[in-house]
């Protein structure tokens, strides 16, 4: 294609990603050499939150620890030079430091219960609308604003003597570098980020009580911190290497590594959640965005991702922790190869109704009984069940943003490790009518590798990005499949979780 035929790196570059999913840690090396992007796993170590009492926290000093032995074996075990260092995770959540920039307090966890209930007492003081029109963000239990009510709400000490408040990817950099800062695309998850003035919506903070002051600077993704701090680069092995703020939310990483060209795609960053949505220039904040509950975060390069957080492949993954628990033992391919035989549309659900943990088959079947609809009985027709009602949510949200933006999207790239799963990227295109462009599956270390890439200027841009990516990278296209009826499942799930809107184009 045209737009592959730019210049890309011929000089060999190593960036070593640190990537926190839901269920594991990797360090991946990416290495760009004459024009490719090659990844490679160092190290993978669970991520799992810790239960103490009723609270849920960050196993945050062993991660650390699990971050030290990746750079550990990149340096000391495999003598490699680096050019960058990144840390991405999931948004929203955050440590709080003190005077001597220790932990106040263990962070919390984004499922912990403690928000439980907050966001009616956050919109209790202010207006949804008035909150909306300041951040441009989803309304979701757990968002940062959220949490900082849910602490000033309980008399939480750890907020009294907070002087700092760092986002998961920036707390790793600062113990890192020592250097405090606050990336933007984490930054903008928070429900107090005004994504208009690239600034902190500092009002919204004193209306509900909460301090500004323990903010800090807000820094580009792709910006260099500085090194590694002396004493842990003589640990680890390694030069003082640069420590870049990469795209800190793992959303942001995966979306700037889509291989995509022209303006007509949606993305899906496919995992435990669904980040499904568009690149854009600017925020789009109006009365129909907060009725739609879609959400507007900074991107790689300064685009913004006009979105909808959707409870995706999280329902398998319960479904599948349930089932080990009574012995009953799949692997995620198995579960899919099963569900591809089971019947169609047993039922259907809203997924955003299963964001709490708990027995999600048996959570399942009680939806379904509550709605008149025919149980799911084996784990067959349950995770069927699930994959088609996730393709039925994508199209959902595809007529809300064509409806919104008055344009029609022609293609769906599904990147992440959920775009491994052949059976849902067919259900996408057959419910949608969009072809599907499944890949690449490690694309948030792939976008954390690039934008370190960009801000050391080994890459130019976020398009000469895409064009490595589309170079390095195997893509698989799905074409929605003729005589599959979806119309009937969507009509009912539509009578479940709202009305139908109008489709650009159609």
């Amino acid at each position: 294609m045209e737009g592959d035929l730019i210049d890309v790196p011929t000089v060999s570059k190593r960036y070593l990603a640190f990537d926190l999913g839901a269920e594991s840690g990797r360090a991946i090396l990416g290495s760009i050499e004459n024009g490719i992007l090659r990844l490679e796993e160092l190290h993978r170590f669970a991520n799992t939150p810790v239960h103490v009492l009723s609270a849920l926290y960050w196993d945050v000093l062993r991660l650390f620890h699990e971050i030290l032995h990746g750079l550990e074996i990149a340096g000391r075990e495999r003598r490699l030079t680096l050019d960058g260092v990144g840390v991405d995770t999931w948004g929203v959540d955050f440590g709080l430091l003190g005077s001597d920039g220790s932990l106040c307090a263990n962070p919390r966890h984004y499922r912990d219960a403690r928000n439980s209930g907050m966001l009616e007492g956050v919109c209790g003081c202010v207006s949804r609308e008035e909150i909306f029109n300041q951040t441009g963000i989803q309304f979701m239990q757990f968002n940062t604003l959220i949490q900082l009510y849910a602490m000033k709400a309980g008399g939480d000490p750890a907020l009294e003597s907070a002087r700092t408040l760092l986002f998961m990817p920036d707390l790793f950099n600062y113990w890192l570098t020592g250097v405090a800062r606050s990336e933007a695309t984490i930054a903008s998850t928070s429900q107090f980020y005004d994504p208009r003035g690239k600034r902190w919506a500092v009002e919204l903070l004193r209306k509900l009580e909460l301090p500004a002051s323990i903010l800090t600077e807000i820094v580009a993704s792709g910006t260099c911190l500085g090194p590694l701090l002396p004493a842990l680069a003589d640990r680890v092995a390694l030069d003082r290497v640069p420590v870049y703020a990469t795209c800190g939310h793992d959303t942001a990483s995966a979306v700037a590594a889509v291989p995509a060209e022209g303006d007509d795609w949606l993305f899906i960053s496919s995992g435990t959640w669904s980040l499904m949505g568009a690149e854009v220039e600017q925020p789009v904040i109006n009365a129909r965005s907060l009725e739609m509950n879609l959400t507007n975060e900074i991107g790689a390069g300064g685009k913004v991702r006009l979105l909808k957080n959707i409870a995706g492949l999280w329902l398998l993954q319960e479904c599948r922790s349930a089932w080990a628990r009574e012995s009953a033992q799949f692997t995620y391919e198995d579960l899919v190869l099963r569900a591809a035989r089971a019947q169609p549309f047993t039922a259907v659900l809203d997924p955003d109704a299963f964001v709490s943990p708990g027995n999600m088959p048996r959570r399942i079947k009680e939806y379904c009984r509550h709605t008149d609809q025919r149980v799911p009985t084996t784990p067959a027709e349950v995770a069927r069940t699930i994959l088609e009602s996730l393709a039925l949510r994508y199209r959902h949200v595809l007529e809300m943003l064509e409806s919104l933006l008055g344009r029609r999207f022609n293609i769906i790239h599904i990147v992440g490790g959920g775009s491994r799963n052949q059976l849902l990227n067919q259900f996408v295109a057959d419910a949608t009518g969009r072809t599907v462009i499944a890949g690449p599956v490690e694309a948030t270390a792939t976008g954390n590798v690039l934008t370190q890439a960009i801000g050391s200027g080994a890459i130019a841009d976020l398009y000469e990005a895409r064009t490595l990516v589309r170079r390095s990278f195997l893509t698989e296209r799905i074409e929605p499949m003729e005589g599959v009826d979806w119309r009937r499942a969507y009509e009912k799930y539509l009578h479940l979780v709202g009305r139908p809107l109008r489709v650009c184009g159609q």
